[in-house]
């Protein structure tokens, strides 16, 4: 049985593939592990074989059926404790690369394993791994400062190496963003026809009404959204994602009602409850809808592959740093003004100074300004390099 559908490509026609480790630790959330996976998956269509380490690998069962079983060539999905199993560890062929996703740490055991193994085969001249320490997503400037630089390794049985940070991001000075070599090609195929046996084949019973897409925390804004497409004008049909996007919307629905002033049975509001989706079917539902309300980080840059409205529900941090985190986001993608109100509104954020004595329009989420500004930043980011293709001309340069 094989899931990965895309032809393999390797990165040079006669060079043999690369051996990574790739590391993960679910911090929260779906996006850690979520990421690392897309990274896996894209790595092994390029030829390469990866072996990714997680601690909590449980989510891929609905992400990606088939992952944890080993029925995606070139990954193996392997727990976190084996990394600490010395003898386990002293069988695997060694790595090119070493992937710390998210800035999480190696197992000292599986480093001093490593370790041991070069040391014993000195002769040979075997290379250390090109050891790098993938950062999170963010358009703040230090990430254009901070990409490649090096970390030497000061103590421990790595002591004399380096690690190298690698920064994604939405620049030319980054390290890009996570883009599979189809993922455009299939955007630009995906028709009213596609749209159509997609919602069908997950009981989205479509009249032609505009689709909005839910996939959320608790964002401060959703109430004043809902009352909004309830008014209409346009029938809306909301489709939710499972988990806190559904609790959300059960808990803002009274408010909204109240707010909405439309009498029961008026609603120009339908909503549809959608089951957990895998990140391909993800995809398919972004590109099936008019506006795409998403969160954390990878659902973020797949709304903006995707090409369509959307607004972004940003990790809340107790310090505050997700507002400077969202800012030079908007900044960085020159969003117009009506819309940055709406980011912050959607957010419960300060709204733009100017914009605190106005009321919200939430109409210009669906209006064919955002559609153009959609539209543009997907060119603007496709004419960048995607972050597997950066990675391993970076690696190439530090083996």
């Amino acid at each position: 049985m094989s899931l990965v559908t895309s032809t393999p490509t390797s990165r040079h026609d006669s060079a043999p593939p690369w051996q990574w480790d790739v590391f993960c630790r679910v911090i929260d959330n779906f996006g850690d592990i979520g990421v690392c996976w897309r990274l896996c998956a894209d790595l092994a269509s390029r030829g390469h074989h990866v072996r990714l380490w997680a601690d909590d690998s449980s989510p891929l069962t609905w992400m990606a059926p088939g992952a944890r079983e080993g029925l995606w060539p070139g990954v193996q999905v392997l727990d976190w404790a084996q990394s600490q199993d010395a003898a386990f560890v002293a069988q695997l062929p060694p790595a090119t690369v070493w992937i710390e996703g998210f800035g999480c740490d190696i197992a000292p055991e599986f480093i001093a394993s490593h370790a041991s193994y070069l040391s014993a085969s000195a002769s040979e001249g075997i290379k250390t791994p090109v050891w790098i320490n993938l950062e999170y997503l963010s358009a703040e400037s230090y990430v254009e400062r901070c990409h490649a630089l090096p970390s030497p390794v000061m103590q421990g049985p790595a002591k004399g190496w380096t690690k190298h940070f690698y920064y994604p991001g939405f620049t030319a000075g980054t390290g890009g963003l996570l883009r599979e070599s189809k993922l455009l090609e299939t955007a630009a195929q995906w028709d009213h026809t596609k749209r159509s046996d997609w919602l069908r084949s997950h009981g989205v019973t479509w009249q032609g009404e505009r689709l909005i897409s839910l996939f959320c925390y608790e964002p401060e804004g959703l109430s004043a959204a809902l009352a909004h497409w309830m008014r209409g004008p346009e029938q809306t049909q909301l489709l939710v994602t499972p988990g806190r996007a559904a609790r959300a919307v059960q808990a803002a629905w009274s408010t909204a009602v109240e707010a909405s002033g439309v009498p029961e049975g008026e609603s120009k509001l339908r909503l549809h409850h959608l089951p957990a989706l895998t990140q391909a079917e993800f995809d398919d539902l972004l590109r099936s809808c008019d506006v795409n309300l998403v969160r954390g980080e990878d659902s973020l840059v797949r709304a903006l592959w995707a090409g369509k409205p959307f607004l972004w529900h940003i990790y809340p941090q107790d310090d505050g740093a997700h507002l400077d985190k969202l800012n030079a986001f908007l900044d960085c993608l020159q969003v117009p003004a009506g819309l940055r109100t709406l980011f912050a509104a959607w957010n419960g954020l300060p709204l733009p100074s100017g914009a605190e004595s106005t009321p919200i329009d939430w109409a210009l989420l669906h209006a064919e300004e955002s559609r153009m500004a959609a539209h543009r930043w997907r060119l603007q980011l496709a004419a960048q390099e995607d972050l597997v293709t950066a990675l391993v001309n970076f690696v190439e340069k530090k083996r």
